[in-house]
């Protein structure tokens, strides 16, 4: 294993000048990905493990950092690792999900090349193959501004990553058996707080000081609301947008969303309950931590704080006041609000309905009416190496069909520089949580009922927040405007975990004829070739 690290160490490392500018530091990262017994609650469980940590170790880095991961898999199946929020400038073969990479064989390594081009905020890595989710293997990611670009807010005393999640006690296995016999999944049997279960996190705090916290949901079904008892949240960022500073009680999650929130620890000191409920769910999940002062006079007293539970329009309103701070600078110097998206004319439509159904007797989920199957090759390879019959470009429609759920590797072209709307229509009873890998998009509307065009009269065209996942509430629609400025294959999930699993995900191609660095990096070097690519070369090295 160690060979394997240092020969890919060095080609990664030589490879780079090839890919980034030098003058960018580098941070490098060993990863050993292995099972490991877990017992988060109460109950021996088959964990995948980081280095032997659970959840895996945090990512630190600056903006236009050269992120060089080089990742070990003893596991006896293949893995990837995705970058939930990292854009992946120009360079989808790093996304590491298959319509990008191939998987990394058992026993096998690969090196990740990423930069963190042009970016700041708070995400996660999580493993993206064969519901490994379920399992483990899921990590921060917080990127930090450079030293002289101004941050809205003074430096906290503490920077804390919490990852929140709902949770099985059945191993990943069996729970993946269960999707492939075309079963429902049962309802979850509790709710994580860093790997732990009810009780189990802790966070120590100094009386009067304040303290960030970057919270990210990578849980597998549920919405999940946090709170602190008797501790007012000030929110500061949402998935790289640095927010206005709204200051809440408890504050909604939804699947694959990250932000950050400040606290000041202003009470007697003693120690306070960290709850994370359930939301829209019955019965409600609850799980806690320990908010712990440094002086504390006495353990947590009294029930946990209760919060939301179904109620719909609260998170709604909620929502719809998360915007963007408009004179707050992001990864660069220039405010945030000098990009006025809202004056540029969109270029085309789209419209993305979801849908639960059968087909050939087995639970399926799908995206106007495609449920998406993994091909034999990565898209992206089918891509660079021209093979023929991987795909075919349009074979998931701009607008809901309303016709019966068909299987099929669903592809969505697109072009370059273009500047699109796109609008998720939820007709189910559930809330669905979309991301798009490889962008931020601007969050313009969301409101219940069917969307029309009508509908844009109520668009917010001045500071919408611009960020990576975004929720649609029960019986209704959200809509996003996004600039197509990033070529490759980028995947567009629901972040329900099993229903990504079965189906209700696409790739949207966003193409370009050029073969300029400036639009596109070449394929990387050490880029892993499997299906019909296998054998082909991928540059000389």
């Amino acid at each position: 294993m160690q060979l394997h690290s240092a020969v890919a160490l060095i080609c990664a490392t030589v490879s780079l000048f090839v890919i980034a500018g030098a003058e960018d530091p580098y941070r490098f990262f060993n990863w050993n990905v292995t099972y490991g017994d877990i017992f988060p609650l109460g109950v021996r469980q088959t964990g995948i493990l980081i280095n032997g940590q659970f959840p895996g170790p945090d990512i630190h880095s600056v903006t236009n950092d050269n992120l060089i991961i080089n990742v070990f898999n003893s596991l006896n199946e293949p893995f990837l690792l995705s970058w939930n929020g990292v854009q992946n400038r120009r360079n989808s073969y790093e996304d590491g999900v298959y319509g990008t990479t191939c998987p990394i064989p058992p026993g096998k390594n690969f090196t990740y090349i990423l930069q963190v081009k042009d970016q700041i905020g708070s995400f996660y890595y999580f493993p993206s193959l064969g519901f490994h989710k379920a399992a483990g293997g899921f990590g921060g990611i917080r990127i930090l501004s450079r030293p002289r670009i101004p941050v809205p807010f003074p430096d906290p005393a503490g920077d804390y990553t919490v990852l929140i999640g709902d949770w099985y006690k059945a191993n990943h296995t069996d729970l993946r058996a269960q999707l492939d016999s075309g079963r429902k999944l049962p309802f979850p049997d509790g709710i994580l707080i860093n790997g732990r279960g009810p009780g189990g996190a802790s966070f120590n705090v100094e009386q009067g000081k304040t303290y960030r916290l970057r919270i990210s949901n990578v849980g597998l079904q549920n919405s999940l609301n946090f709170r602190i008892q008797n501790h007012k949240l000030k929110l500061v960022e949402v998935e790289g947008t640095h927010t206005l500073q709204t200051t809440y009680s408890s504050i909604d999650l939804h699947l694959g969303q990250s932000m950050s929130v400040l606290f000041t620890a202003d009470q007697p000191a003693q120690d306070y309950y960290i709850v994370v409920s359930s939301r829209f769910t019955n019965p409600v999940l609850t799980s806690t931590a320990t908010l712990r002062y440094s002086n504390s006079a006495g353990p947590v007293s009294g029930p946990p704080p209760g919060g939301p539970t179904i109620q719909v329009d609260w998170s709604l309103n909620q929502a719809r006041s998360i915007r963007t701070n408009l004179t707050a600078s992001g990864p660069r110097p220039n405010p945030q609000g000098s990009y006025h998206y809202g004056l540029i004319n969109t270029t085309r439509t789209i419209r993305l309905a979801n849908s639960a159904g059968q087909v050939n007797g087995k639970q399926r989920y799908a995206v106007n009416s495609v449920s998406f199957v993994p091909a034999d090759t990565p898209l992206k390879l089918a891509d660079f190496f021209k093979i023929d019959g991987v795909y075919r470009i349009g074979s998931i429609s701009d607008n809901p069909t309303g016709g019966g759920m068909y299987l099929d590797t669903s592809v969505m072209n697109s072009d370059y520089r273009s500047f699109i709307e796109i609008v998720f229509q939820n007709d189910e009873d559930i809330v669905q949580s979309w991301h798009l890998d490889g962008y931020s998009f601007f969050v313009v509307g969301m409101d219940g009922g069917q969307w029309t065009a009508a509908s844009r009269n109520g668009y917010n065209l001045r500071d919408a927040v611009s960020r990576c996942t975004t929720q649609v509430y029960p019986k209704s629609w959200t809509a996003i405007y996004v600039a197509l400025d990033n070529v490759g294959m980028w995947n567009l999930r629901s972040e329900y975990w099993a229903r990504q699993y079965l189906g209700q995900q696409f790739y949207l191609r966003v193409f370009t004829t050029s073969t300029s660095l400036r639009d596109e990096y070449p394929i990387p070097k050490n880029a892993l070739l499997c299906g019909r690519a296998s054998g082909r070369r991928t540059r000389p090295l």
